[in-house]
């Protein structure tokens, strides 16, 4: 093997393991809408969206082009939920136990 096809071939490998790792490390649901963040509503609305549906909730945070939030059912099960931020409706709920 020439140096040359040792050197493509790490780099290789280690693009491939970068790529699965950074796959790894998203745990969560990121792409909920494609609007513009000026449409976006105020994160108090999607708290107030998932206490509403019943969630006690513990953190509010935008994940990419949602409104995560951490959350527990009533009875005390652990969630992320994924909520678009323009028309607050739930995208996905991730059972977070």
């Amino acid at each position: 093997m020439s140096v040359r096809t040792i050197a493509k071939t790490a780099a290789f490998v280690t693009a491939a393991m970068l790529m699965q790792a950074s796959l790894a490390s998203a745990h969560g649901f990121k792409d909920c809408t494609t609007e513009a963040k000026d449409k976006w509503k105020p994160e108090k609305d999607a708290e107030a969206a998932a206490v509403a549906a019943g969630y006690t909730v513990s953190k509010v945070k935008v994940a990419g082009t949602c409104y995560e939030i951490y959350a527990k059912d009533k009875a005390g099960k652990k969630f992320e939920l994924f909520y678009n931020p323009v028309d607050l409706k739930l995208v996905k709920a991730k059972d977070d136990d």
